[in-house]
């Protein structure tokens, strides 16, 4: 962990604790604006990621600032993330992103504003489909 820490260039936030029946592992979330364009650190301990899920109306940009991460769209191959990545995620488009197994992972999350844009969570990414990675 320390290792990430002086990688990060955001607060790690606290322990991811109103979205952990989203998430397979630890994250820590730290919201950065309030209003308007809502942007959060969210940080993955190695091998953590969060459920298949889709964005309505707004879709999500991801910027990542530390570790090795993947994200996956679904019926297409996953690819690997690493710090300067920039993943542009439509609206309605099913996915999921998190930590490689072997690392942590960092990214600022970015809604991108819709009115009544919301998020549907969806099943969890598997160990078998994970691992394959």
């Amino acid at each position: 962990m320390d290792d990430i820490i002086r990688e990060e260039i955001f607060p790690l936030g606290a322990e991811n604790t109103a979205y952990a029946r989203y998430f397979s592992g630890m994250s820590y979330l730290c919201p950065l604006t309030h209003g308007g364009v809502r942007i959060s650190n969210v940080t993955f301990e190695p091998g953590c990621r969060n459920n298949w899920h889709i964005h309505h109306g707004g879709g999500q940009i991801l910027l990542v600032t530390a570790g090795l991460g993947w994200y996956q769209e679904w019926g297409q191959p996953a690819r690997a993330l690493s710090p300067g990545d920039v993943v542009e995620i439509p609206p309605e488009v099913k996915h999921w992103h998190g930590a490689a197994a072997d690392s942590w992972f960092a990214h600022l999350a970015v809604e991108v504003p819709s009115e009544g844009g919301a998020s549907e969570w969806l099943e969890p990414v598997g160990d078998e489909h994970y691992t394959a990675l």
